[in-house]
C-alpha cells in the first residue's frame, strides 16, 4: 500500500469526542431536511416510517461496530468490504459512500443558506463549505471541539422547541394524506438519511483512543440519543403543525412560532439551525476526505490524494477536493434532489457493510448473523424505493465509478 511522509492519521479522538461528530452528523440533516418529504409520503404513518429507519441503523450500527473492532482504521465499510469481501465490493461501498454523502453535504450547505440568506442561499451554502474544510484541515481535534459547541447549542434550542411545539393546541384540522406502503417504505429511505451520521464515528476508526471499546459506545450513544430526539420531535411538529402543513413546510421548526408572530424564537430557531448545519458539515467533510484518503491509499483512486499534512495530519488535497465537488453541488442542483442521491448511495455503502459482517465468524452475543441478513435486506428494498430519478442517477454514477476502476485495472496489467 502506498504511503506518504505521514503515513497515517493519530488517535486522537476520545469516546466523548467520537460520539460528539456522530451526534453532530445526525442532527442538522434529520430535523432541517427530511421531516416535510417524510410526511408527504408517510401522511400519518410517519411514526411507522420512523420506526423502520430506526431498526434498519440498528441493524447497520450493530454491523458497524463488529466491523470497526475487527478493522479500527480510517476508512470505514471500504476497508471492511475490502478485508472481508474482496476489493471490488470495497470499491463499491467506497464509492457510494463518497458520492452519497458528497450530495449529503450539498443539501446541508443549501440549507444553511436559505435559513442564513434567503435569496442568496446559493452564495451563503459555498461560503459555509469553505469555512468549514479550513476548520477541518486544521486537524480532527478541532473538528471534534467545534462540533461539541454547535451540538450543545442545538439540543438546547431543539428542546426550547419541543416545549413549544406540545404547549400548543394545535390545529383544528389535522388533515390526512393518502400513503400505501410503499410510500411508507420511500419515507424510510428518506428518513434514513438522518440517522447515518454514526458512520463518521468508524470512518474515522484510525483516529479514535482504544477504538475495540470507544468504537461501539460512540455508535450506539449516538445513535439512541438521535432516535429519541426525533420521535419527540416528530411527535411534537405533528401535534403542532397537523400532518398536511408539515408536509407542505420549507421550514418546519420555524412555522412552530410562526402563527404566534415571535420573531425573537424564530430567529433563534435560523441560527440554531444554521449551527447545525454546520456541525454537520464539519463531521461529514471529515468523513468523506478520509474515505477519500484511504481509497487512494489502497490504489482504487489517484495516489496524490492520499498525502497527509505534516502538522496536523489531515487529508490535505482530498480534503479540498471534496470541498469543490460540494460546492459544484450547490451551484447546479436543490435541496430535495439531492437529499435522493444521498440515500441511495448510503443505503448501498451499508448493505455492503452488512453483507460484510456476515462473514465474521466470532460475533457479540448482542449481533447474531440474521442482524446482519435483516440489515442488509432492508437497506436494498429501501433504496430501491426511492423516487426513480434519484435510483437511476445514483446507479450510473456508481457504473462510472466501477469503468473507471475497471479500465485503471486493465491499462495497470498492459
Amino acid at each position: 500500500m502506498a504511503m506518504t511522509s505521514a503515513s497515517h492519521p493519530s488517535r486522537q479522538l476520545g469516546g466523548f469526542d467520537a460520539t460528539t461528530v456522530g451526534i453532530g452528523s445526525m442532527i442538522g440533516a434529520g430535523v432541517f431536511v427530511v421531516y416535510p418529504p417524510a410526511a408527504a409520503s408517510a401522511g400519518t404513518l410517519l411514526p411507522l416510517a420512523l420506526l423502520l429507519a430506526a431498526l434498519v441503523a440498528l441493524c447497520n450500527a450493530t454491523a458497524t461496530v463488529q466491523l470497526a473492532a475487527v478493522h479500527p482504521e480510517s476508512g470505514g465499510t471500504y476497508i471492511y468490504g475490502r478485508r472481508q469481501l474482496g476489493e471490488w465490493s470495497g470499491f463499491i461501498a467506497g464509492w457510494s459512500f463518497v458520492t452519497g454523502k458528497t450530495a449529503s453535504c450539498a443539501a446541508m450547505a443549501f440549507t444553511l443558506g436559505i435559513y442564513l440568506l434567503p435569496g442568496n442561499e446559493r452564495a451563503a451554502a459555498v461560503g459555509a463549505v469553505v469555512i468549514v474544510t479550513a476548520i477541518n484541515l486544521f486537524g480532527i481535534t478541532r473538528t471534534a471541539w467545534a462540533t461539541r459547541i454547535i451540538v450543545s447549542v442545538v439540543i438546547a434550542v431543539l428542546a426550547f422547541v419541543l416545549v413549544a411545539a406540545f404547549a400548543s393546541s394545535g390545529p383544528e384540522n389535522a388533515g390526512t394524506i393518502d400513503t400505501s406502503a410503499r410510500g411508507v417504505l420511500q419515507a424510510s429511505a428518506l428518513l434514513f438519511f438522518a440517522f447515518a451520521g454514526y458512520a463518521r464515528i468508524a470512518t474515522m476508526g484510525g483516529e479514535v483512543h482504544h477504538p475495540e471499546k470507544n468504537i461501539p459506545r460512540a455508535v450506539f450513544g449516538a445513535l439512541g440519543f438521535t432516535l429519541l430526539l426525533y420521535v419527540v420531535l416528530a411527535l411534537a411538529l405533528t401535534h403542532n403543525l397537523g400532518i398536511e402543513t408539515l408536509a407542505r413546510s420549507e421550514a418546519p421548526l420555524m412555522d412552530v412560532f410562526r402563527n404566534s408572530d415571535d420573531g425573537v424564537s424564530i430567529s433563534v430557531v435560523t441560527v440554531a439551525a444554521v449551527l447545525a448545519c454546520l456541525g454537520g458539515l464539519l463531521a461529514l467533510l471529515a468523513g468523506i476526505s478520509r474515505t477519500v484518503y484511504a481509497m487512494a491509499s489502497e490504489g482504487d483512486l489517484p495516489i496524490f490524494l492520499s498525502r497527509l499534512g505534516r502538522r496536523f495530519h489531515a487529508p490535505v488535497v482530498a480534503e479540498p477536493l471534496v470541498a469543490v465537488v460540494v460546492i459544484i453541488l450547490i451551484l447546479t442542483t436543490d435541496v430535495l434532489t439531492v437529499v435522493g442521491f444521498s440515500s441511495f448511495g448510503v443505503l448501498l455503502y451499508y448493505s455492503v457493510t452488512n453483507a460484510s459482517a456476515m462473514t465474521l465468524s466470532k460475533r457479540p452475543w448482542y449481533a447474531p448473523r440474521a442482524l446482519n441478513i435483516a440489515g442488509f435486506a432492508g437497506c436494498l428494498l429501501l433504496a430501491f424505493t426511492l423516487p426513480l430519478t434519484s435510483v437511476l442517477v445514483m446507479l450510473s454514477v456508481l457504473a462510472v465509478g466501477i469503468a473507471g476502476r475497471a479500465i485503471r485495472l486493465a491499462v495497470l496489467r498492459r
